[in-house]
């Protein structure tokens, strides 16, 4: 096992969705998808952001694109209109997601 940052092994695209936001993580071959399918939980994500997701965090399957969407209910404190913190978008979630680190087997790395 090698321990990597996320965005070694997938590609993220983040938004805003109201009052939460959406992270797309693309995996970077089919091989890559099948391990982060088991290994990137909702747990997972919810420790990531532990500090700014107050809600539920929901994941979706996208096999066909060899990618997991995954939706962060009550992150951006009331959305960009509501909230009183500078800058309440969704769009830095998935470049803060591809820092985390995890314990990649070898033979999966590129």
């Amino acid at each position: 096992m090698a321990r990597v940052a996320l965005g070694q092994i997938a590609l993220a695209r983040s938004g805003d969705k109201g009052s939460g936001s959406n992270i797309g993580v693309i995996a970077r071959s089919p091989q890559l998808y099948t391990f982060l399918s088991a290994q990137l939980t909702t747990a997972v994500i919810k420790e990531a952001f532990k500090e700014i997701c107050l809600g539920d965090v929901v994941r979706y399957e996208l096999p066909n694109l060899n990618a997991l969407n995954f939706l962060l209910a009550n992150s951006l404190g009331g959305g960009g209109t509501e909230a009183m913190i500078t800058d309440a978008q969704g769009k830095v979630h998935g470049p803060a997601l591809l820092h985390i680190k995890m314990d990649v087997p070898e033979h999966l790395l590129m």
